[in-house]
């Protein structure tokens, strides 16, 4: 049984066409019962949760496609992801943004105005002159104490800042983590994995590794263990082949392995990497190798027949972007389906067929299914899929007039990476695509029916700041607020709303005092238990001074 196509195509309904409109139907097997996920109805957290916070707004237009600037790793400045292939997205833009809008849904670029470069020293350094000025030094970022000076009742503290310790390239670098198991955050980016402890933000240990890392898992093992991609070589363009087993509780390293390469389509420049359980599963153009954390045995690759995985999602409920083709080495544009499938042995649970042309771009929500698909072309367009547990089609989104703004992680990574979207067992929440009012940006946050796809409220943020649905919890779902852009009147922090919208509810005020410093590039958001952490997406400064004092991380709470 075959999905019928989407109604309408480009030029039919507008210059983009018309969204994607999948019909219910049973593909395959009916799902055995999901074990339930963490309290969050995400995938099972450690402290602080995981969810990805996007950078600051876009300067470009909304509700237009670009093809201008470029990323800050050298790629085109379109919006989205593309899974055509892994490979693929090497050329895409470092965040995805989905973009929903009147019936409509596509994407845009975001620039953050800089070329993502700092100044090399021989470039940076003034030539001498008689007389001349000497060049005003950087003043140091201030730190935890500093920033506690002009803290107000009823805003959390700052426990510490954490500063930059890595001399990376010119271009900067793509930090991954942070990961935080048994007291300890740990993250790796270049050529350095680094623990500290949560309390104080004092290091606990360093790893120097042997070339750049290039891929990471979302989530690490419940017990505390990550699997991180190592590139080859440390030559430019190296492939991303080498895995190393790190424990995060103490640095030391476990075992490693080198991915096989089975042929020309399984190209290793880029992978996608999932933890589930004890199991690490690492996807690649036509193939998923998965192992065993503990002990590194490697358990499958390719399966039988012409549908391969190439993706998972971590957590409790394994979700996997799969790739069919007719036969192997099949150019034409492949079938792509959604499978639950079972991460150790690559049995097959259910199955959800995607239409023909369209592609698994992300996975908002693993228990219930959300799924975000994309379709490439001049023109391209996205949707969001809304599956019962049993992988059956149960409805889609209706956006109406309001436009929507979900941001992932780099380009090229893993499918569970996204903020801007959560879902419990009834409701779908998405961030509006952030609107210059008042001279700053603000959006709104909508909930949709999961069984109709209606809009059922929408709750605007506070003036000068957005909100980033994150996760659900207790019933609730928690959201990110942003501290406004301009000189701080507040500062950001974690909100909640009830399942009937209705006020937003503070959860944890970070302060006014510490909204510079909250201002990260694609920071990363945790949050458990009354305490906050955010880190940066990447770490890149106009020069070497600038770059040593980065803040990278900084935490908040009592």
């Amino acid at each position: 049984m075959t999905q019928p196509p989407p109604q309408g195509s480009p030029g039919e309904q507008g210059s983009f066409g018309a969204p994607y409109e999948p019909r219910p139907g049973l593909y395959g097997e009916p799902g055995q019962p999901r074990p339930h996920p963490g309290p969050y109805g995400q995938p099972p957290q450690p402290p602080y949760g995981y969810p990805q916070p996007h950078p600051q707004p876009p300067t470009v237009p909304y509700g237009h496609p670009q093809h201008g600037p470029t990323s800050p790793s050298g790629g085109p400045g379109g919006g989205g992801r593309s899974r055509g292939r892994v490979a693929a997205l090497v050329a895409a833009v470092l965040a995805g943004v989905l973009v929903i809008g009147t019936g409509v849904w596509f994407a845009v670029s975001g620039d953050d105005g800089t070329d993502g470069k700092k100044l090399a020293a021989k470039e940076s350094a003034a030539p001498e002159q008689s007389g001349a000025e000497p060049s005003p030094k950087a003043t140091p970022a201030p730190g935890a104490a500093e920033l506690n000076k002009g803290r107000k009742d009823g805003e959390a503290k700052v426990r510490w800042v954490q500063k930059n310790s890595v001399d990376v390239p010119p271009a900067g670098v793509a930090v991954h983590g942070p990961w935080i198991t048994g007291g300890i955050v740990a993250r790796a980016m270049y050529r350095t994995a680094s623990g500290y402890s949560v309390e104080d933000g004092s290091q606990k240990w360093s790893l120097r590794l042997p070339a750049d890392v290039c891929a990471a898992p979302t989530l690490p093992s419940a017990d505390g263990k990550v699997v991180i991609g190592i590139r080859e070589n440390t030559i430019e363009g190296a492939d991303c082949e080498k895995l190393q087993m790190i424990d995060l509780a103490t640095g030391k390293t476990g075992w490693t392995a080198t991915l096989d390469r089975s042929g020309g389509q399984d190209g290793l420049s880029d992978i996608v990497m999932a933890v589930n359980g004890d199991v690490l599963t690492v996807g690649r153009t036509t193939r998923t190798d998965a192992y065993r954390i503990s002990d590194g045995k490697h358990l499958w690759d390719r399966l039988p027949g012409f549908c391969q995985p190439y993706g998972f999602t971590s957590g409790d409920v394994p979700l996997a972007a799969v790739d069919c083709r007719k036969a192997p080495g099949d150019d034409d544009t492949p079938d792509e389906e959604v499978r639950r499938m079972d991460p150790a042995t690559g049995r097959t649970v259910w199955t959800y067929k995607v239409k023909k042309g369209w592609k698994i771009d992300q996975f908002y929500s693993v228990d219930p299914p959300v799924v975000s698909l994309r379709q490439d072309g001049l023109e391209p367009k996205w949707a969001i899929a809304l599956l019962n547990t049993d992988g059956t089609f149960r409805a889609q989104p209706v956006p109406g007039k309001e436009d929507f703004e979900v941001r992932c992680g780099e380009q090229g990574e893993n499918l569970d990476d996204c903020i801007g979207a959560a879902a419990d067992a009834e409701t779908l929440y998405l961030a509006t695509k952030p609107a210059y009012v008042g001279d700053e940006f603000t959006n709104a946050v909508v909930a949709f029916d999961l069984d109709t796809g209606k809009i059922k409220w929408k709750v605007p943020a506070p003036a000068a700041q957005t909100l980033q649905p994150m996760r659900i919890e207790d019933g609730k779902v928690l959201l990110y607020l942003s501290p406004p852009d301009s000189k701080a009147r507040t500062g950001g922090g974690i909100m909640a709303l009830g399942p009937q919208g209705g006020a937003l509810r503070t959860v944890l005020r970070h302060p006014a005092s510490a909204a510079e410093a909250e201002r990260m590039f694609e920071p990363a958001i945790r949050y458990s238990d009354g305490r906050s952490l955010i880190a940066t997406g990447r770490v890149s400064a106009e020069s070497d001074e600038e770059e040593m004092d980065l803040r990278t991380i900084i935490a908040f709470g009592d």
